[in-house]
């Protein structure tokens, strides 16, 4: 059954452009000066449509202010469409932005009462999941203060809890992970898994590629207010990374004349593989990254060395690698195709956007054959399973790489 449906859903803003007021002589002059200020549309949303399954979650993603927040506000029924029709067939609980669908000057514990109430839930409902929804949130002790004293962790928690613990037909989450600690992402990453267990349908909105591949089998992909993918969550999340990378995971000059390099070698393709050998975009930082450069020898020439530069989205470059191997080091080249693989272990690079240069030296004499910059890209996330170098440290970790060291710790009289 398709409980949710979205046809051609529109959403425009209407905005003054021209000078604003700030002082009462700045108001006379534009109210003096009237017509020379003019308004143009915005439209957030331009004719999306999509249905979800019963029991299906959907990743929704994209770049910021592609559209996502506003599509989750009028699947929540916070504001209308400008055109266009959406059809929810169950009860919805949301989790948007921290403040929406709580009142502020109300307890926590009111504000269980008035979600519920809003969900449509009996008094005795909300009862038999009101220990378990302070359990989750970890506030009982906060319990009948007013909302507006929370911390942001504090509030999300318990959002979080509530909408989870209510059993919506339909569960709106937009990005839950970005708030909070580390024991608490991982908390609702697993609450998410066992609300769908138990039949729910989940939307869920998040930059954390890692999660969305995780947890959802299927993504749509919004740019600039339209759906520009809709498929299997892994080949949206692949398809998102290069819009925002603008690269991909794999590149390939299929014209050995248009290809880049010299008359005696020239790259023929760049691509970013997992340990399956499968090429991907996105990998869970605890996970070998391969790099594989395809190369074809014009003719028969003297030793050279394939290598790699690595970047990271700040235009760093993290590290150069040449295949040193003993079986072509110093050997000369016969003419024909060659592949040469890179392996980046796992629990090296930190979490992040990278971008690959492909290179070809012969180091004597000095000569480059070729330097391609930016050919394939990918991104590294953390599953915040507590088993990576992360640990359990939570928040903004500094470094470009993040490498699990061999640690001897002595106890000294």
């Amino acid at each position: 059954m398709k409980i949710i449906e979205a046809v051609d859903v529109s959403k425009s803003y209407r905005i003054r452009l021209g000078p604003s007021a700030t002082t009462v002589r700045d108001l006379i002059t534009l109210r003096l000066a009237r017509g020379r200020t003019h308004t143009r549309r915005i439209n957030a949303l331009d004719s999306v449509s999509f249905s979800v399954d019963e029991g299906e979650v959907l990743g929704i993603v994209g770049n910021n202010g592609a559209g996502k927040s506003t599509l989750l506000k009028i699947l929540s029924r916070i504001i209308l469409p400008t055109s266009g029709e959406v059809v929810l067939r169950g009860r919805t609980g949301s989790l948007l932005e921290v403040g929406t669908g709580f009142h502020r000057e109300l307890s926590g514990r009111e504000n269980i009462y008035l979600n519920g109430a809003i969900l449509g839930m009996k008094r005795s409902e909300i009862q038999e999941r009101f220990d378990e929804i302070v359990a989750f949130a970890e506030v009982d002790e906060f319990l009948d203060t007013p909302i507006k004293h929370y911390s942001s962790g504090m509030f999300t928690r318990l959002a979080f809890s509530v909408a989870a613990h209510l059993e919506p037909e339909i569960l709106i989450i937009d990005e839950v992970l970005a708030v909070g600690d580390l024991a608490f992402q991982r908390k609702c990453l697993r609450k998410m898994q066992d609300v769908n267990r138990h039949g729910r349908t989940i939307l869920f909105v998040s930059h954390n590629m890692q999660a969305i591949s995780r947890i959802c089998r299927r993504a749509i992909l919004l740019n600039d207010g339209k759906i520009v993918a809709d498929g299997a969550a892994d080949d949206v999340v692949a398809s998102y990374l290069s819009t925002m990378l603008q690269t991909t995971n794999q590149k390939t000059w299929a014209d050995t004349l248009s290809a880049p390099g010299d008359d005696t070698v020239r790259l023929r393709s760049v691509r970013v593989r997992n340990e399956t050998g499968e090429v991907s975009s996105a990998f869970d930082i605890r996970r070998p990254i391969l790099i594989e450069l395809g190369y074809e020898v014009l003719k028969d020439c003297g030793p050279f060395s394939a290598g790699l530069e690595l970047y990271n989205e700040e235009g760093i470059c993290l590290f150069v690698s040449n295949d040193l191997s003993g079986e072509w080091r110093r050997v000369p080249r016969k003419a024909g195709r060659y592949i040469s693989t890179a392996l980046i272990p796992e629990n090296f690079l930190a979490e992040g956007n990278f971008f690959v240069s492909a290179t070809a030296t012969t180091f004597e004499p000095l000569q480059i054959h070729f330097h391609e910059r930016d050919t394939a890209g990918f991104s590294v996330s953390d599953s915040l399973e507590g088993d990576s170098a992360r640990g359990d440290l939570a928040g903004h970790m500094h470094g470009v790489v993040r490498p699990i060291l061999e640690w001897v710790t002595q106890m000294r009289d």
